[in-house]
């Protein structure tokens, strides 16, 4: 763990060198902050010269090549909460621990350099005076400077005093922060930001990991705030393509990207319609993400963030005096099309000891089951086959649509197959198996999370999965939607599991996913064994 929560960066080389700069510094500077690493451009300052005010450069071309080189550069450093400040004037959110400047930049005595960090940081952000400040090393990193040939030397942006933007915002990354950036620097009173919420998330990737609502709002205020307190920001949900951005008068400029463009433009035919101005569309590039796996986006994307979610722990894993010390117990649950099944098959080739619910189930129903006389009793003899077993079809008719009567029944059977599958982890204990698998699709329902240590639950999207139902078990699509109706939503499963999966792609995808998961749960397992 780096030792501050927090730092202060001041860089002071000319923009157009920051392209070959940014990922030696951020890199550096990585490895001693935690929490948000703020950044204070200042090209031309003298750390250890006569005390400068500080100031921000000007709103120009050459800062947004040098934002996207720093937010760019920080992707390749994972965890690292980047912050470009572009204009002193208020108290940081999380205020600095440590205040950093590359070597390169700042010749000279470090004890000078190091009471010039102390002096700016405590000028621009009410810093405390005698926070550490410490000199990094990252000589080698120098390039000579580049300026774009297609670029006035005075170049700068134009100016807008309502500036509005859109965007889902789910886990605040590079891409992000640089099209919040340029909004700031195009707004010179009042930033409008939509955050996309409700049936807008509807058909998103992985839409059951997107931070709620809330969260998304808080984060993405702190940031603004942050780069720019000179601002107002007006925060709302969006739960159409437009929201506010076609009755405000007020608003000049909208940014968009490459990708909504056309958004931009339905939302200026739409303004025409109510009488209104159209909004100058102004366009930010999409950041490429060099790192992307072919099954994710080529450019920085929260849906790229959220598939690499999957197979990783998501919160801690339960704890209980119930709970066996051996094995580990992996409770495995989704809905009907999910894919579940074949993820328990490949966690069985990994060397967990599989234990088949629905098997288990099969087992409590025949004549001498546990379960059998009880059953019998409560649904009556016309349920019983010539044969003397359970007709499963008969009875399933007697439940479906009642819940009383579906209750009588797992308030029968769940107990049982509870029973059995503690039996059976106590064989995979005598086995010395040191991970054991619950493969139940009625896991929460049934509660039987209190058996586990660790909730996995596999996801698809409905669409998918009603295709799925479809083509394996010959229904039509409305039976198919009525079946998952009746389950436990997708959204409900992840809030209760500490590790989600997905065979969503191609079932290699699926094994490097299961095998990812695999292989960090082991390292907990590892962790867990250690004093």
């Amino acid at each position: 763990m780096p030792p501050f929560g927090s730092g202060l960066l001041v860089l002071t080389a000319p923009l157009a060198a920051l392209p070959g700069r940014a990922a030696a510094a951020l890199a550096a500077a990585a490895g001693l902050v935690a929490g948000p690493l703020y950044v204070h451009l200042q090209p031309g300052l003298r750390l250890a010269g006569p005390g400068t005010p500080p100031a921000a450069p000007p709103a120009g071309p050459a800062l947004l090549r040098a934002l996207a080189a720093l937010y760019g550069a920080a992707a390749a450093q994972p965890g690292l909460d980047l912050r470009v400040l572009l204009g002193p004037g208020r108290r940081l959110a999380r205020p600095p621990a440590v205040l950093l400047a590359s070597a390169a930049e700042a010749p000279g005595p470090p004890g000078p350099v190091q009471l010039g960090l102390q002096q700016l940081a405590a000028a621009a952000y009410g810093c405390p005076p005698r926070l550490p400040a410490l000199l990094l090393g990252t000589e080698d990193a120098q390039e000579d400077a580049q300026e774009d040939p297609g670029a006035a030397p005075d170049a700068v942006l134009p100016d807008f005093s309502d500036v509005a933007v859109g965007g889902t915002f789910d886990r605040l990354h590079g891409a992000h922060r640089l099209l919040l950036s340029a909004c700031c620097l195009l707004a010179q009173h009042r930033l409008l930001a939509g955050v996309a919420d409700g049936d807008l998330l509807r058909h998103k990737v992985l839409a059951e990991l997107i931070e709620p609502y809330e969260l998304r709002a808080a984060k993405l205020r702190e940031f603004l705030e942050d780069v720019k307190p000179s601002l107002r920001y007006d925060i709302v949900p969006l739960v159409d393509p437009y929201g506010p951005s076609i009755t405000d008068p007020d608003l000049q400029c909208l940014v968009v990207s490459e990708e909504t463009r056309r958004g931009g433009e339905a939302v200026n035919k739409k303004r025409l319609e109510n009488g209104l101005p159209e909004l100058t569309l102004y366009e930010i590039l999409l950041m490429k993400d060099p790192d992307h796996s072919p099954s994710e986006e080529e450019k920085i994307s929260s849906s790229s963030l959220r598939q690499r979610l999957l197979g990783t722990l998501l919160r801690p894993p339960r704890q209980g005096p119930a709970l066996p010390l051996r094995p580990y117990v992996i409770g495995l649950t989704g809905g009907t099309g999910s894919g579940k099944s074949s993820i328990a098959k490949l966690l069985g080739q990994l060397g967990a000891f599989l234990i088949d619910a629905d098997k288990l189930g099969h087992a409590v129903y025949v004549p001498g089951g546990p379960a059998y006389e009880q059953v019998v009793a409560a649904f009556g003899a016309e349920i019983v086959n010539e044969d003397g077993t359970i007709n499963r079809k008969v009875l399933g008719a007697k439940v479906f649509g009642n819940q009383e009567r579906l209750k009588s029944l797992t308030d029968i059977v769940w107990p049982e197959i509870a029973r059995m599958v503690k039996e059976q982890i106590r064989e995979a204990e005598a086995q010395g198996r040191a991970v054991c698998v619950l493969d139940a699709a009625v896991l929460l329902e049934a509660g039987w999370q209190d058996m586990v240590h660790e909730v996995w639950t596999a996801i698809i999207p409905e669409e998918e999965a009603v295709k799925r139902i479809m083509a394996r078990d010959g229904l039509s699509e409305a039976a198919a939607r009525r079946r998952l109706q009746s389950q436990v939503t997708n959204s409900q499963r992840v809030e209760q599991s500490q590790v989600v999966l997905s065979t969503l792609w191609e079932p290699h995808v699926t094994r490097k996913q299961v095998e990812k998961a695999w292989e960090l749960l082991q390292q907990r397992l590892s962790q867990r064994r250690s004093p």
